[in-house]
């Protein structure tokens, strides 16, 4: 494999880091923070009123309560993160064998990329700001629900073209099936990681040979 693509939220990430974690924080400051930003909060609200029409912000609040994957979501989200990183007020989760991994992978020249439904600017703030210290050194580039969703073959594509590697000497990783079903579509490895053990192709990281 000449790159690895990886997934965040039940793969290098718990699950339970972004559910108890983050997402209540999101939702917690969401008001506030929109008040206190009205001018970088006021594209991404106009946004969020042209899809449902309403109050915008009791709309963002539902759509963190259904874990929606909307992009003027996952935006502001990611501006709020950047607030509690930057204050301590928490540091990204990383599983201890992907750190491993993913500088295991790093020094030998694999190239390392993130596709997650969080926005870039999230996903760079987990790990720049994670448990381990900052990992963002050992990624080529991060990829989010801008390119496509995550269950279509074609946002796969993309990120090949993208990273300009063909597509089969790329491996993603997920904890999704719908996911790896997609990715192999577009012709990629792909491997299904099951932290607890149970049908997944991998546990852990420590699984996975380059």
């Amino acid at each position: 494999m000449r790159a690895i693509l990886t997934d965040i939220e039940g793969t290098t990430t718990s699950l339970s880091f972004v559910a108890d974690i983050l997402f209540p924080y999101a939702r917690a400051h969401l008001p506030a923070y929109v008040a206190a930003h009205p001018a970088e909060a006021a594209p991404i609200l106009a946004e969020v009123e042209a899809a449902e029409p309403g109050d915008p912000i009791a709309t963002l609040l539902r759509w963190i309560d259904e874990d929606r994957k909307a992009t003027p979501l996952k935006t502001l989200q990611g501006m709020i993160w950047a607030d509690g990183y930057a204050s301590g007020a928490f540091t990204g989760h990383v599983y201890a064998d992907a750190v491993a991994a993913l500088r295991r992978w790093h020094a030998a020249g694999v190239a390392l990329y993130v596709f997650s439904s969080g926005s870039v600017a999230a996903q760079k703030l987990l790990f720049g700001y994670s448990d381990a210290g900052d990992l963002t050194p050992l990624f080529s580039g991060y990829f989010d629900t801008t390119t496509g969703p995550k269950r279509e073959a074609a946002s796969y594509a993309k990120i090949a073209d993208a990273i300009g590697v063909a597509a089969d000497e790329v491996l993603f990783l997920s904890d999704i099936a719908e996911e790896i079903a997609a990715a192999r579509s577009a012709g990629m490895e792909a491997l299904l990681i099951d932290r607890a053990g149970g049908a997944g192709d991998i546990a852990t990281f420590d699984e996975v040979s380059v």
